[in-house]
């Protein structure tokens, strides 16, 4: 039971891509800072936010199972992330909810919380704890420097829930980059719909960042997270030519050797159906080009199989196209309609057979080739981070890993000695499909 002279504590779940976890991230030392307590569960929550997600229908059905069982564990649930961008829809299903918001409107989330669960005037006077709340480990975090995106990908429904493209002030994000470096952080996952074009929004006006005047772009704001002194790793890169410039950046101690890029498919009628800003010739070109700039750049994509008219030949070009471009790290999606996206419409939808088919073939040549590129890696010594502390090994990340997504080094030890976000030399004894194993060379 909850004590009546303790300010109300607001449960929160978190959906959907690391864009929202940094966004409940925010809502949740905003709650901190008005004098609200945080409860880790349903029963000593006073009330309960649902960070949506809406992109897929899958995604949607796992918010909207999410939303019922806060409903009925708790009673008092405010909705708000993609999916609150559809209030009726949420409402056929849960009419009960006090308040339905979309994505990042943190005010109004907190003027229904203020209004439903109210704070007595001792909760204002007392000092709200100067403790900062993560939700992710404290060796790492996510920095987010836009939101929205300004392409118009066919299969996609974000510009329609987060906007177009709106660029954080670069002394705002380095000033976050700095803080969380401050509280712990010793790698920062640099996140955004699309990170490439950051900046184009703000027409890369010039600014004065630690004393220099810079330009608002990508490369700059780069740059100078890469002189705070941990990991910088920088995910949704899309392929534009300007990216070439921050290769060189990178190092494995500062700016590391890697890059997510969604490419999304290669062939190029595909592309096009889905309104992509690539096409694969140019994408192969930069990818051989990136890695004669620095042989070790570790390449991380996302696909989509079963795309509406996608043939057997299409497929099969994409096959090619992956055994040529050698990707490091690779995720795959089976296409599904999006309600409210334009694939929806497109002729040929392929036959759920045939793209689960095509997702065990596609995956299969993703791990022949993680197989093969990780058996390059085996007698080599790399610098890892610590993830997890066992009784008999550590579970490490290599700089060419990004958490929860990529893969791991084991590495037996009877060392008591180790902690959570330490580093390490490791040199690579052994290798499977998706991991590897080491052995300790430095502490």
């Amino acid at each position: 039971m909850i004590q009546k002279d303790q300010p109300p504590k607001i449960g929160l779940v978190s959906l959907g891509c690391p864009k929202a976890l940094v966004d409940s991230e925010v809502l949740v030392n905003k709650l901190q800072k008005l004098g609200y307590g945080i409860s880790p569960d349903y029963n000593n929550a006073d009330a309960v936010v649902v960070n949506t997600c809406g992109f897929l229908d899958s995604a949607k059905a796992e918010s909207l199972n999410a939303i019922g069982e806060a409903l009925n564990e708790n009673g008092k649930v405010i909705v708000t992330g993609c999916l609150g961008s559809t209030p009726e829809f949420i409402r056929e299903s849960h009419p009960n909810v006090m308040t339905i918001t979309g994505p990042q409107k943190f005010n109004e989330v907190l003027d229904s919380i203020t209004e439903n669960v109210p704070l007595k005037s001792n909760h204002f006077e007392a000092k709200p704890s100067s403790s900062y709340v993560k939700l992710t480990p404290r060796h790492y975090s996510y920095l987010k420097i836009s939101e929205g995106c300004n392409h118009k990908c066919s299969f996609c429904i974000i510009p329609s829930l987060r906007g177009p493209l709106k660029s954080r002030p670069m002394t705002s994000i380095i000033s976050e980059a700095k803080s969380l470096v401050e509280r712990g952080a010793k790698e920062l996952l640099v996140i955004s719909q699309d990170t490439s074009a950051y900046g184009l929004d703000l027409r890369f006006e010039e600014v004065s960042v630690n004393g220099k005047t810079l330009k608002t772009n990508i490369y700059n704001l780069v740059s100078e997270l890469g002189t705070l002194g941990v990991w910088v790793r920088l995910h949704y890169i899309y392929p534009y030519p300007h990216v070439r410039k921050l290769i060189p950046l990178m190092d494995p101690n500062y700016v590391l050797p890697y890059l997510d890029v969604p490419f999304q498919h290669a062939h190029p009628d595909v592309l096009k159906r889905m309104a992509r800003p690539s096409n694969n010739v140019h994408d192969l070109e930069q990818i051989s080009e990136w890695r004669s700039i620095n042989p070790d750049l570790s390449i991380r994509s996302t696909f989509i199989v079963g795309f509406p008219g996608e043939t057997e030949s299409e497929f099969n070009f994409l096959l090619d196209w992956l055994e040529e471009a050698k990707i490091d790290r690779v995720g795959c999606f089976k296409y599904e309609d999006v309600s409210g996206a334009r694939s929806n419409l497109m002729d040929g939808h392929v036959q759920e057979d045939i793209i689960e088919d095509r997702y065990h073939r596609f995956m299969r040549k993703a791990q022949e080739i993680s197989e093969l590129k990780l058996k390059e890696k085996v007698g080599k010594t790399y610098s890892c981070v610590i993830d997890t502390v066992e009784a008999d090994q550590l579970l490490c990340r290599t700089i060419f890993d990004a958490p929860e997504i990529d893969g791991l080094v084991s590495v037996p030890t009877s060392q008591t000695n180790h902690h959570v976000g330490d580093r390490l030399e490791v040199k690579i004894q052994a290798s499977s499909e998706y991991d590897l194993t080491g052995e300790l060379v430095k502490y």
